[in-house]
């Protein structure tokens, strides 16, 4: 992938991660980037809250003075539809916002929707994932059983990689993340990212912390801290 990414561990629409969409639009380089958000992840709460995510995300871009649209992606069969593959395809920034992460890797994965984010992306569009929209982009999900720590599958974009959001209101952490680190094998790690932070870089790049925390990368035998404005590698395994 040629693109940014941009994976966030909170904070999507808010006021408080302005700075790093900026960021994200100014990488298009037109006057007017073309934004599409997807409230996919939410589709199993309902027309309500779809349509809230929806919203929010227009009000938000269009503040930021961006050409957005909301695509009803819910279902397998809105994944399949040619309409909102052409709008992904043609997008600059296509933002997924949070929900469950499981659904929504199932809801998307061999469908036309993920097949235009792929290409897209190729081509050098912008992808952001908050919450569970970064979990997907990582090899492994946790599952649905917590306290198991066994793993469902990602889309595997971040090789042997778990992304954890929303890590500094991790419940339990005191207890949970050392069982979590043992859990991982030699060569698998996990992503922490802090709520209201982003990590953003390329595939096989550097990568650089933004946002109001810290990313934290969890190994099987340490774990490693970067505050806003550190750059770091991602491993390549």
């Amino acid at each position: 992938m040629t693109g940014l990414i941009a994976l966030l561990g909170s904070g999507e629409y808010l006021d408080v991660m302005d700075e790093v969409d900026r960021r994200l639009l100014a990488e298009s380089g037109t006057a007017m980037p073309r934004v599409v958000c997807l409230p996919t992840a939410a589709g199993q709460e309902g027309p309500t809250s779809v349509e809230r995510w929806s919203r929010l995300g227009i009000e938000h871009f269009r503040r930021l003075e961006a050409e957005v649209e909301a695509l009803p992606i819910i279902d397998r069969a809105s994944a399949e539809d040619p309409r909102w593959a052409e709008s992904i395809r043609a997008a600059d920034l296509i933002y997924f916002s949070g929900g469950d992460p499981g659904r929504l890797y199932r809801t998307l994965v061999d469908t036309r929707a993920w097949e235009a984010v792929t290409e897209a992306c190729a081509r050098g569009a912008v992808l952001a994932g908050c919450s569970a929209g970064a979990m997907i982009l990582g090899q492994y999900l946790p599952s649905r059983a917590a306290l198991s720590f066994e793993f469902a599958p990602g889309f595997g974009w971040l090789k042997r990689c778990l992304v954890l959001p929303h890590f500094d209101r991790f419940p339990f952490r005191t207890l949970l993340l050392p069982l979590m680190r043992r859990k991982l094998a030699d060569g698998q790690y996990a992503l922490g990212l802090d709520e209201n932070t982003a990590l953003v870089g390329r595939i096989g790049g550097v990568w650089e912390v933004l946002g109001a925390s810290r990313v934290s990368m969890l190994t099987h035998g340490s774990v490693r801290k970067y505050a806003a404005g550190s750059r770091l590698t991602l491993p390549t395994w």
